[in-house]
């Protein structure tokens, strides 16, 4: 709980730290936690927007979830051998975590080394990202079965529990103050 108290307060302070990036300043970004083979950080840019980011992975493969400040959920997939062009196409995916059921990412957006995914705002959505947090090794696939990448689970418990905190912490506003009922 303590861990948990003093990670929140990381990303509570890095959020507001990074919502005043000046003009001078494109993008910056802070590691908040790190187990095994997955990290924990959050990103801000310019424009104000800020991101917390789990990834498994390295420079040149990886898996990552997102959360943003409007609380979207974004799977990206990542490959440095990929080259999908700065127009950007779709394509029906499909993900598999261990031996359990696939989920199918309908209309992925694939960008130049990316591929990325908006979870829907549901109850399958969570249901998706505990299934990754309790899982062992999550298979990429081509709408049509076809492995396409593999990328390892272990850690992602604690480093989805962490990006949670930090995306608990961004989607509230960063405000410590009590509301006032009457306004």
């Amino acid at each position: 709980m303590k861990l948990a108290r003093v990670i929140s307060g990381l990303a509570l302070s890095a959020s507001l730290a990074l919502a005043q990036i000046g003009p001078a300043l494109a993008y910056s970004t802070e590691i908040l936690f790190q187990h095994k083979q997955w990290k924990v950080d959050i990103h801000g840019w310019d424009d104000g927007e800020i991101g917390c980011r789990a990834v498994v992975g390295d420079d040149k493969e990886s898996f990552a979830i997102w959360i943003f400040q409007d609380a979207m959920i974004q799977l990206q997939f990542f490959s440095a051998s990929w080259d999908f062009g700065t127009d950007g196409q779709v394509a029906d995916l499909r993900v598999q975590i261990d031996k359990r059921g696939g989920w199918d990412l309908t209309s992925a957006s694939l960008k130049q080394n990316s591929v990325t995914f908006n979870l829907p705002d549901s109850d399958a959505a969570v249901d998706f990202v505990m299934e990754i947090a309790k899982g062992n090794k999550l298979f990429l696939r081509s709408k049509e079965g076809k492995d396409v990448q593999n990328y390892s689970l272990s850690g992602s418990k604690a480093s989805i529990e962490s990006l949670l905190e930090c995306g608990n912490a961004i989607t509230s506003g960063g405000s410590t103050a009590p509301s006032n009922p009457f306004q």
